[in-house]
């Protein structure tokens, strides 16, 4: 049925939940995984514009905390994947639209399912903004799994 699994998760306690049934179905169905981290790009005018000088230092900090948090999550991802018996690649990409970078790892992997939170977003932001997990069924061939 399904061979690889793309399991995007953004630490949170919901995802989590993604990942764990992620997981199992992984295992009953004999799929490997891959655990995917998006982080979002530094933001510039995050910065006082007093502080405009710490800029180059900003952007580095950022991206290691960045990268740090997202080893965190793919570590425990692949470590309880391991306990499980299943085979688990991690990846951790910086993108500013993490829709856009769930659709194409799905896509570059080839991957037959994504599994992953519903990131429910309430009243005007989930109009305005919408959820990742929305963008993703939208601009996705892939059939996602969505987990609440």
């Amino acid at each position: 049925m399904y061979r690889h699994i793309l399991i995007p998760t953004d630490g949170s306690e919901l995802a989590h939940r993604a990942v764990t049934h992620g997981l199992s179905l992984a295992k009953a169905v004999g799929a490997k995984v891959t655990a995917l981290v998006v982080e979002a790009s530094y933001n510039v005018y995050d910065l006082p514009a007093s502080r405009i000088d710490l800029i180059s230092s900003a952007f580095a900090e950022y991206a290691e905390r960045a990268k740090a948090h997202a080893a965190k999550i793919l570590d425990g991802v692949a470590a309880e994947a391991k306990a499980a018996g299943v085979a688990c690649e991690t990846v951790q990409m910086t993108h500013d639209h993490p829709y856009e970078a769930i659709v194409a790892t799905a896509k570059e992997k080839g991957c037959d399912l994504i599994v992953m939170a519903s990131h429910g977003r309430a009243g005007i932001a989930a109009v305005v903004l919408g959820s990742v997990t929305t963008k993703v069924l939208t601009h996705t061939k892939i059939p996602v799994l969505v987990c609440h």
